[in-house]
């Protein structure tokens, strides 16, 4: 009797400890209390950042051109390609970005795309050097595009 009484005891204590550490799921995480948690990051060593390719999104999402003529042209087929990191838009095709992932040169993305009817399936890989892409077709014999990124374009004045 006295060891079901035990065990029963046990099972009891380390229910209650159990619920008294966990935050409901409305509530956030108590911050780890630790000194690796506390230190601030590693510095980059010199030349390493959002400069680099490959070192985030921020390096292809934007609008490109073949010509930089074309940036200034809102529609037809000399007008800028426009990517996020969601998607891929082009003149007649409309592609959506089912993945990304980082390569040692940029980026590769398998893309869904639309275009007069028909939908295919697309994987590119995007190399960006200061303002240029290189859009490599992956799918097509790896045809190379080289782009120029697009100035953002103007604010509308306020009113």
């Amino acid at each position: 009797m006295t060891a079901n009484r035990l065990i029963l005891l046990s099972i009891l204590a380390v229910a209650g400890c159990g619920q008294a550490q966990t935050n409901p799921p409305t509530d956030p995480a108590a911050p780890i209390d630790t000194p690796e948690a506390q230190a601030p990051p590693p510095t980059p060593p010199p030349g390493v950042g959002s400069i680099m390719p490959g070192s985030g999104p921020q390096t292809f999402v934007g609008r490109w051109a073949a010509n930089a003529a074309w940036c200034a042209n809102p529609q037809g087929a000399e007008r800028p390609i426009e990517i996020t990191t969601t998607r891929f838009e082009g003149y007649e095709n409309s592609c959506g970005i089912l993945s990304i992932s980082q390569v040692s040169d940029g980026y590769e993305a398998a893309l869904a795309c639309a275009a007069e009817g028909e939908t295919t399936t697309e994987r590119i890989r995007m190399a960006v050097q200061g303002d240029s892409l290189r859009l490599t077709w992956l799918n097509r014999n790896n045809a190379v595009v080289s782009l120029a990124r697009c100035p953002a374009p103007a604010a509308a004045p306020a009113r």
